[in-house]
């Protein structure tokens, strides 16, 4: 019998440190597609699968993705030079063509990041290992808006008949929507909806893991209870989404490591403004409701201190650079909504539903009782994320609750797709409410393409001033979200709650 050589054994030490991840949260990522839903856990979970041009770090600064290296060649044109070497999870070779096929397919009609894929862009071939990028105006922006487009396999897309993005809104179901094939770190196995998805680790990614995780296993358990028993009994490694009120007792519970900072995350209160008879068209109406609102008592009683008031529907103000003296809330007075809402022609009040993702049900709640106050009598749907998103992309929502956030701290990508007019080009594709302000809108036109730095951020400044007197949303937080997870496992705890898995440790 011969000793193992100094090759095997660190083979075998480096196999035996591998491990399965195991984590959890109350909702299942929406569609296996990249491009048909923007949602933050979807976005993680899809992000482990495809890959951008150019990605983000720990501490969100851009670097290189798919594109090793990258330059502005004019004003308008930004060329990407492929990394070489790159495979698809079939083992077939990364093209410009995939990038080609890809960016048309994120800028397509039924994806809900057509504003982005709009905004970069036509894409065009240079070589097998080149492309281009041209816009009709300056992106002041590209890179971050770059960083936000999963690319796809053409072949695979035209395969299985997806060269067109699911149509979530309208409940399209494709092949795309419950298959994964990208060149990232991990290659989606198995995906049984609203109860697990299994992933492998790619073993020909070009990049580096971290971490050790060889498989993922991501469950949806919506009971608070159930989740927390499952990670402090070692059944779970990590919670997303771990109930405010139990953040105390879990930190002082040495089996469990709690992650508390920052999170680019706002919450916000919408309401439907074209529907015919609906009491939201009234300014008076809006404000009222804002002004019954105590979100102090929200973020003490309900949020158990983990956020902030807020005056701006924006989730990272101060990243932003907009005029901290936008930043402040309408004062909570009680007397002052009922006289408003007398004067909108509705002394004893009205009725309407509120809207909630299932996770968000409690804050939702706490709104309903004190509407109560002034006379507006509220029913919480508590809805799954899949119908919540749908509902609101249909415009089928008279009122509701949706948070925004992301790696961007550039207020234009608030402003494009959330608070813009709704147009066929994907600006206002999340403006729910369905308003549309004309002079707003023209303001965020010019901040869009606008490259002085200064005049820019003076028509963003404006452009927000404006929302805010008109309460086309009611802002009520941002929200520093606790993860926890076993003692013996590491995350990088990123602010914009994107959970990299290549960065993750479980020993």
């Amino acid at each position: 019998m011969r000793p193992l050589s100094f090759f095997t054994l660190l083979l075998f030490a480096t196999f035996s440190q591998a491990a399965t991840f195991r984590w959890a949260s109350v909702s299942d990522h929406s569609s296996a597609d990249p491009h048909a839903q923007n949602q933050i856990v979807n976005n993680a979970i899809n992000g482990q699968v495809y890959e951008p041009l150019v990605k983000r770090g720990k501490k969100l600064e851009i670097i290189p993705g798919l594109a090793e290296t990258w330059s502005q060649v004019s004003p308008t044109v930004w060329r990407f030079n492929l990394r070489r070497g790159v495979k698809w999870h079939d083992g077939s070779a990364l093209t410009a063509d995939d990038v080609v096929f890809s960016i048309k397919r994120v800028a397509g009609d039924t994806s809900t990041f057509r504003v982005y894929g709009r905004a970069v862009g036509e894409p065009r071939k240079l070589d097998a290992n080149t492309v281009e990028l041209t816009t009709p105006v300056p992106n002041p922006v590209m890179l971050e808006t770059v960083a936000l487009l999963g690319i796809m396999s053409k072949a695979w897309g035209d395969k299985h008949g997806v060269a067109r993005s699911q149509d979530f809104g309208k409940g399209e179901d494709t092949y795309a929507s419950r298959n994964a094939m990208g060149t990232g770190p991990y290659m989606l196995v198995s995906r049984e909806p609203d109860v697990r998805s299994v992933f492998k680790r790619n073993p020909a990614w070009w990049g580096k893991i971290d971490g050790n995780v060889d498989e993922i296993v991501y469950t949806t358990i919506k009971s608070d209870a159930t989740r927390m028993a499952a990670l402090a009994a070692g059944d779970l490694d990590f919670v997303l989404d771990p109930p405010n009120q139990d953040i105390d007792k879990l930190a002082r519970d040495p089996r469990i490591r709690i992650y508390r900072a920052p999170e680019n995350l706002v919450f916000f209160l919408g309401m439907n403004q074209s529907r015919e008879g609906s009491p939201f068209k009234d300014l008076r109406v809006r404000r009222a409701i804002y002004q019954a609102i105590d979100t102090d008592a929200i973020n003490r009683v309900v949020m158990r201190g983990l956020a902030v008031s807020t005056g701006l529907v924006l989730p990272n103000p101060e990243g932003a650079g907009v005029d901290a003296r936008l930043n402040t809330r309408l004062p909570y007075d009680v007397a002052a909504a009922k006289r408003l809402l007398a004067e909108a022609g509705f002394p004893q009040g009205f009725s309407t539903e509120l809207d909630c993702q299932n996770v968000r049900e409690i804050v939702c709640t706490a709104v309903s009782g004190m509407l109560a106050r002034v006379n507006v009598t509220v029913k919480v749907n508590s809805l799954a994320n899949a119908r919540f998103f749908a509902k609101g992309q249909a415009r089928e929502s008279s009122f509701y609750l949706l948070g925004w956030g992301g790696p961007n701290n550039d207020a234009i990508f608030t402003l494009l797709p959330l608070l813009h007019g709704r147009n066929a080009r994907g600006d206002g594709d999340f403006n729910w409410g369905d308003y549309r302000d004309e002079k707003m809108d023209a303001l965020i036109d010019q901040a869009k393409v606008e490259t002085d730095g200064a005049k820019r951020q003076a028509l963003i400044n404006e452009a927000f001033r404006m929302e805010r007197d008109n309460i086309h949303h009611i802002p009520l937080h941002r929200r520093m979200s606790p993860w926890a997870s076993r003692a013996n496992v590491e995350v990088a705890h990123r602010p914009d709650s994107w959970l990299e898995v290549r960065w993750v440790s479980v020993r």
